[in-house]
């Protein structure tokens, strides 16, 4: 019996073993990444930071207090020494439309500098969500020149996309924003983001994520535990204190979806709802979609995370809230809806103010549409948000992203602008162009290339003229 009772034990302690190796051999191995030497103790805590924003040629927005996106991103390629680390959601950097080679101009510039790289000892690594990399041209000339791609099988590991777009360079220097490495991003969209600079603090915890990101290739599955080399630097309740232009801020970087998060690392709508939350006075929002709503082939259903923490701030802190929509031909007929339902929250409430208004590009000559406003930030009285989704439930659930949230530190009067006080007047910029309708009650509009306000003279399908309306119209 006591013979029995030891193979049983035995048995046992064999089965756990097996089952601690299984765990251990599936969790994502770095520990051959030393990171260069940086660490919390000796990493850079002095940093700069630009704006960067794409503001295509027919927009007539002016770039004061920001710089033009592909000057910034050619002057990360100026800084690279060792490394060059690039996520993005498309590679289309080459147009194949002939007719479009001006637009097309500035990708094929920033391809020739990714291809030289090698040649300035610089190492290009690049993580894709695209199913075959080497079917995209782009990134079969830069395997052909050097570069090292892998490619998340991201219907396997979360049945989503990946859509997180940002730089890690020399570890140092980092972009984050709503760009992807297509020639469009440079050319055609208004698109926004941030650059910051030696930095290595902050940009050690992005490149963390890169690394998740690196070491699933050829995984279908995604590891039961990770190594320690991912897990989060900072969070939403342990965030980097640190300078930035010269004024005390702190900072963390966010990821999704879920299953994406190592120990310690906050979830995209966790630090979204914790900025909504510490606001005080207003809330401003510039989204390609919101859209609070989670569906599928079959069905539909609200989806109430960030919606219903808008509504909080709005109706029991009273504070200001402004979202800014893109028009497009893609805008969710529902998006009105719950715009207006956001508005018809303050009907009969004092101290209640919310506004919705939405970009609409200009319709050109030969009917496409140029300007499409793709940015995804928020801005509040004391924070700044930059992610990669759009405010769609499907987003957070499924896809692949990475954010950032910048806040300042205290209310005394800096010397110079915080970034939270620039990111505001760029939006107050943009909400007060002539590119922007407000939404009117009983006039729910359909952004299309036919419903979209067209430019003065254009002419119709029968050739004759039509006048386009004025500036500050409402939708």
């Amino acid at each position: 019996m006591k013979s029995q009772q030891k193979c049983i034990v035995i048995f046992a302690l064999v089965c756990c073993f097996a089952v601690l190796v299984a765990l251990i051999f599936s969790a994502v191995d770095v520990l051959g990444e030393d990171e260069d030497g940086i660490n919390e103790e000796n990493c850079s805590k002095n940093c700069q930071v630009v704006i960067v924003e794409n503001i295509p040629e027919d927009i007539s927005i002016s770039h004061e207090g920001t710089i033009p996106l592909s000057t910034g991103l050619h002057n990360l390629l100026d800084l690279a020494q060792k490394s060059v680390e690039i996520v993005s959601p498309l590679w289309a950097l080459n147009s194949t439309n002939g007719s479009r080679f001006a637009q097309a101009k500035q990708g094929q510039l920033l391809l020739q500098r990714l291809m030289g790289l090698k040649a300035q000892r610089v190492h290009l690594k690049v993580a894709s969500g695209e199913e075959n990399t080497r079917a995209i041209p782009e990134l079969k000339l830069l395997l052909n020149y050097g570069a090292d791609v892998h490619d998340l099988n991201m219907t396997a590991l979360t049945n989503g996309e990946l859509h997180s777009s940002f730089w890690v360079v020399d570890r140092k220097h980092m972009y984050i924003g709503s760009a992807a490495m297509d020639w469009r991003s440079l050319s055609m969209r208004k698109e926004m983001g941030v650059i910051i600079y030696n930095c290595s603090c902050l940009v050690l915890d992005l490149h963390r994520i890169f690394n998740l990101y690196w070491q699933l290739q050829f995984r279908d599955f995604v590891p039961a535990i990770w190594s320690k080399r991912l897990t989060a630097l900072y969070n939403k309740d342990r965030m980097l204190k640190f300078h930035l232009n010269g004024t005390n801020t702190t900072a963390y970087v966010s990821s999704s979806p879920d299953i994406f998060c190592p120990k310690d690392r906050t979830r995209d709508l966790d630090a979204i709802m914790r900025v909504i939350q510490e606001a005080n006075k207003f809330i401003y929002i510039s989204m390609t979609d919101y859209l609070p709503l989670i569906t599928n082939s079959s069905h539909s259903k609200y989806w109430s995370r960030i919606d219903g923490k808008l509504r909080e701030a709005l109706i029991l802190k009273r504070i200001k809230i402004h979202l800014l929509i893109s028009c497009r031909e893609q805008t969710h007929p529902l998006t009105f809806n719950f715009a207006w339902s956001l508005k018809s929250l303050c009907m009969d409430l004092s101290n209640c103010s919310v506004e919705v208004r939405f970009f609409s590009p200009r319709l050109q000559e030969d009917g496409s549409i140029k300007g499409i406003n793709h940015h995804r930030y928020m801005v509040t009285d004391n924070s700044v948000y930059i992610g990669n989704f759009d405010w769609v439930g499907n987003e957070f659930l499924y896809n692949a992203g990475a954010g950032l949230v910048i806040s300042k530190v205290g209310h005394e009067k800096e010397k110079s602008s915080t970034l939270v006080e620039q990111v505001k007047a760029m939006f107050d910029r943009d909400w007060h162009s002539t590119y922007t309708k407000t939404l009117q009650p009983n006039k729910v509009p359909t952004c299309s290339s036919i419903t979209v306000f067209p430019s003065p003279l254009l002419k119709d399908q029968t050739g004759h003229t039509q006048q386009g309306n004025g500036p500050n119209n409402s939708l």
